[in-house]
């Protein structure tokens, strides 16, 4: 297990560990400029493939937090990211946001209906028959099918909304196909914000408030977990699974370094 004095890099979830309910999380503010005056790497991530990073940037700012565009990482980065992998300069049917066709034009991806390479499902809020049943169709005719993000269901005011996994859910009853799914908790998602880095698993830290997704997807990525206790989980929460974080925090302030105490004395 690695001592969290070795750590030099870091990946942090959002909502839940930094934000909550768009409001900071005490400590959260002091533990990114920690970060930048220590001048260690880290990334801030997020399954959520609606938005671009320069939009999260700037909601985050709205909530009084300040990461840079460059210091997000999304599961439509990731996404693109593994696609320009695996099929350069490829072609897509996307149903989502900004996020995710922003960042697959970005990695050199064609935009298609007729017969592309792959058809990925990401987040939106105007899921429409008639694209799903295009999706549909183009799997059936062979076209490959990825999904950003497992979640089956997102927050809203009123209640839960039907999310990405919901959806690939119903086209995998349609088309008998199971996606390959990129965010968490596949581990390749931080595998490759720790790409963007420069970070190796054996110095970087993770830090998450889900045990079904940023802790199990940080072991088997190799990297020190930390749990904190202001999303979800609480210790009822983690007693159900058979893996532990290797630390579990109230909150990201416990993360803070205390500055050393000056003496009068001379």
């Amino acid at each position: 297990m690695t001592d969290r004095s070795e750590i030099e890099c870091w990946l942090t979830d959002m909502d839940g560990v930094l934000v909550h309910e768009n409001h900071p999380v005490p400590g959260a503010s002091d533990l990114l400029k920690q970060w930048r005056d220590q001048g260690k790497p880290y990334l801030v991530l997020t399954n959520n493939s609606i938005f671009t990073p320069r939009d999260l940037s700037a909601r985050l700012k709205a909530s009084g937090l300040d990461v840079p565009e460059d210091r997000i990482w999304t599961s439509a980065l990731a996404t693109a990211d593994f696609l320009a992998s695996q099929a350069p300069g490829g072609s897509a049917f996307v149903i989502g946001e900004a996020g995710i066709t922003t960042a697959l034009h970005e990695a050199g991806f064609i935009m298609t209906e007729t017969a592309p390479d792959y058809v990925v499902i990401g987040e939106t809020r105007n899921y429409s028959f008639e694209a799903i049943t295009k999706a549909i169709r183009l799997i059936v005719a062979g076209s490959r099918f990825i999904v950003t993000n497992p979640d089956a269901t997102g927050p809203s005011a009123d209640g839960p909304l039907p999310a990405t996994g919901a959806v690939a859910a119903l086209i995998t009853k349609a088309t008998g196909r199971e996606p390959y799914v990129v965010g968490k908790p596949n581990p390749m998602m931080f595998r490759s914000a720790m790409n963007k880095i420069g970070a190796h698993s054996e110095n970087t830290g993770m830090i998450g408030d889900r045990m079904d997704t940023d802790i199990i997807a940080g072991i088997e990525a190799g990297l020190h977990t930390i749990l904190v206790l202001t999303g979800i989980s609480n210790q009822a929460e983690i007693d159900k699974y058979p893996f532990r974080p290797d630390e579990i925090l109230n909150s990201v302030a416990d993360l803070l370094e205390q500055e050393p105490i000056e003496s009068d004395e001379i």
